[in-house]
């Protein structure tokens, strides 16, 4: 019994060490059906990885009631040092560059691509773009202490579906442009109103950086697709 259970922790251990090389290799086959080359690709995805640290306010929301604000919250890293905890008036709203900018910057670039190159493909990503926007708008759900929180693989799911649906010869760009617009806008702009209902110091979008859904989602469904 007790062989079982440190194989159990060995292999759980191995698996976390394991899953960001395997997640790195899923985002540069990802990145490679998206117009890009292998160079470019690796760039991007170290791009991401080293933009997940860094978080860009953008505005605070004044609040009546008290809340805690720690430094380390954006990343995920809530009860890390809890000393760190300041009592705050206010939210802030910050955005992510590895887990917002980068990737809503590289759906841009797919857009001007088959706007230029492939325009019935365009009105397609659209079409598929309001698909997911609608479905993670319905999905997401604000999370008191936390911020929106959205099941992980629905929209990559929705992305893809779409994408195979309007445009099956340009899938993986249609679904990487409809898989980052759709929780970026859905789940996180449509209902930044409830920030202030949702008690706590900082919201992030694309706060968990690498991770975060808005990331997931486009990789994912340029790889699915």
């Amino acid at each position: 019994m007790i062989i079982l259970v440190w194989l159990s922790l060995a292999l759980s251990l191995l698996l976390l060490i394991l899953f960001p090389f395997i997640f790195s290799q899923v985002m540069i086959e990802s990145l490679g059906k998206l117009h890009l080359g292998p160079s470019v690709a690796a760039m991007i995805v170290v791009a991401v990885f080293l933009g997940g640290l860094v978080n860009i306010p953008i505005t605070r929301i004044t609040r009546e009631d008290e809340v805690l604000i720690h430094p380390l919250a954006v990343f995920g890293l809530r009860g890390f040092l809890p000393a760190l905890r300041r009592v705050r008036r206010h939210t802030v709203v910050a955005v992510n560059a590895g887990g917002c900018l980068i990737p809503t910057g590289l759906a841009l670039y797919e857009a001007a691509y088959l706007a230029r190159f492939i325009p019935d493909a365009l009105w397609a990503a659209a079409a598929a773009s309001a698909i997911s926007i609608a479905v993670c708008y319905a999905a997401a759900r604000p999370m008191r202490g936390v911020g929106i929180v959205i099941p992980g693989f629905v929209p990559a799911l929705v992305a893809t579906g779409a994408a195979l649906l309007f445009a099956p010869d340009q899938a993986p760009p249609v679904a990487f442009i409809a898989g980052v617009l759709g929780p970026l806008i859905g789940a996180d702009v449509m209902h930044l109103r409830e920030v202030s209902k949702l008690g706590a110091g900082v919201i992030s979008i694309g706060g968990a950086g690498t991770f975060d859904g808005i990331v997931l989602s486009g990789i994912l469904a340029a790889y699915l697709a």
